[in-house]
């Protein structure tokens, strides 16, 4: 719990508590040998304290009460002390995963309340799967302790199936083969009904993300049905988030219903607790687009050598909704290969709000190179770049017009420099570019500078071979500039009598 000033903090402040479990036995087992080590006697009292606020056979809220009933049921006394100890004790719950504390404002009355979410204990395999938990829990007790620890909570296999040679056969009769439900009258009004007295949290509403529209009953209808994944897909009906999820790869990646349950049916696609693994997921999604994308460029280059959409312009269905807008000041221009296709607005909206599969495809008029796509995504999937500092990152390297500096390495090294600068919003990209842009500006301009100042310059006093210019001094060489004069008859007959009689004496 995070309180800057104590008195943010007293008995007087009122508190509620919400929990949707209920503790088994295993789960009181796990509180008391696994989270009582690492948190301590009191911190666990406290836990059970709140657990108890709501009546053991039910879920939900509690009613609200001043903390003054929580410190006189942990036996503290009312002052700063007792405070700052409860304070200590519920962020080492907080820390270990059992607790989850929040502070609500209320501005008609100029107050706030509590609001104390418990958090149901991790079965034995999450917990030794968790290994900061077990590396803690290690530290406090040692490690042949957590050994046996872990060989209590747990009952061996018979030995006669521990070594024999068996196999598997998952015979179990699905809900559907057994129970025949009446599609045709089914009451939204029960299904409503239910979802607003269900004692669920209310959760914030998150961004909406791009989605490829497919709904739950046209997945459902596709998916196998003697699938081990079926029951995680199942779940999704009441997930809006997690098919937010799934639509949104189907959308970036532009799968189809078929490709998509195909995908979901794989191993690994699903946690063990039933949640979409998105990393897996957007992998094998990338692996198919990547498979579709060249089967697509063999088909179009067998069909057809001409030019497809030299000058086609963007298409409606291409077009996104306005999920995110975009500031004036925040505008880059449009780059000259899309010239004509869309306007300064447009091209800013796709920039920010279309995934860079889609992005990219739009400066170039047939295929993207594979380099390139394989360029950006290992910048996706590795280095985890943000989709609109993803598409600002296309729009630097292949809009610019400095053609000759578009390569591998060059784009890596942005993206780089970008991971490293902490630019993971729109704006900070936007940012970024026009930084760049005033830096190769500034380079240019001391270039051309340099360039006029050289020819006056001497040799320099030293060092190295720099710019071009020689170290060795300019050493004055004799050059004949001048023909000679031509001589007169008089005097070539004058010198021929002096070589004769130079002759006559030697």
């Amino acid at each position: 719990m995070r309180i800057n000033h104590i008195m943010q903090f007293t008995e007087h402040h009122r508190y509620y508590i919400f929990r949707d479990f209920s503790l088994s036995s295993l789960d009181y087992k796990m509180l008391s040998l696994i989270y009582q080590p690492m948190v301590g006697a009191f911190a666990i009292s406290l836990f059970q304290q709140l657990y108890h606020g709501i009546a053991e056979d039910r879920a939900g809220y509690s009613a609200l009460e001043p903390h003054r009933k929580l410190f006189l049921g942990l036996g503290l006394e009312m002052n700063e002390k007792s405070r700052r100890f409860v304070i200590e004790q519920t962020s080492k719950l907080e820390a270990v995963g059992l607790l989850v504390t929040s502070r609500l404002g209320v501005p008609e009355l100029a107050d706030v309340i509590y609001e104390y979410e418990l958090v149901k204990p991790l079965s034995p395999a999450e917990f030794f799967r968790n290994m900061h938990l077990a590396m803690l829990l290690r530290d406090k007790v040692g490690k042949y302790a957590v050994i046996a620890l872990r060989e209590s909570f747990g009952a061996s296999e018979p030995d006669e199936l521990a070594h024999a040679q068996l196999t598997k056969e998952n015979i179990s009769v699905p809900f559907y083969e057994l129970f025949k439900l009446n599609m045709q009258s089914f009451d939204s009004e029960l299904e409503q009904a239910l979802t607003e007295v269900a004692p669920s949290r209310q959760t914030t509403a998150k961004t909406e993300m791009a989605s490829a529209g497919i709904p739950y009953g046209e997945l459902i209808l596709r998916f196998p049905r003697n699938s081990a994944n079926r029951p995680y897909v199942e779940r999704l009906r009441n997930d809006a988030e997690g098919l937010a999820q799934v639509n949104y790869v189907a959308y970036k990646y532009n799968l189809t219903v078929a490709n998509l349950c195909r995908l979901l049916d794989e191993d690994g696609v699903f946690s063990p607790s039933g949640e979409v693994n998105m990393d897996e997921l957007q992998l094998r999604a990338n692996q198919l687009y990547r498979q579709d994308k060249k089967r697509e460029g063999d088909r179009q280059r067998k069909l057809s050598n001409t030019a497809m959409r030299a000058d086609e312009p963007l298409a409606a269905e291409d077009e996104l909704d306005e999920e995110f807008e975009v500031k004036e000041q925040d505008y880059l221009p449009v780059p000259s290969q899309l010239s004509g296709r869309c306007d300064i607005q447009q091209y800013n909206m796709l920039m920010r709000n279309e995934p860079h599969t889609r992005f990219l495809k739009r400066f170039f008029p047939g295929a993207v190179p594979d380099w390139v796509d394989n360029v950006f995504e290992r910048i996706d999937l590795n280095y985890r770049l943000a989709g609109p500092v993803i598409n600002v990152l296309i729009h630097y390297v292949l809009g610019g017009s400095d053609s000759a500096r578009v390569t591998r390495t060059f784009i890596d090294a942005v993206a780089s420099n970008m991971l490293m600068k902490g630019i993971n919003t729109f704006e900070k990209a936007v940012h970024y570019v026009r930084e760049q842009a005033q830096v190769e500006q500034e380079k240019e301009r001391r270039k051309e500078s340099g360039a006029g100042v050289s020819g006056s310059r001497s040799a320099p006093r030293g060092g190295g071979h720099r710019g071009g210019v020689s170290r060795k001094p300019a050493i004055p060489i004799v050059s004949v500039d001048q023909q000679a004069e031509a001589i007169s008859a008089e005097e070539l007959e004058e010198l021929r009598k002096l070589a004769r009689k130079l002759d006559g004496k030697s």
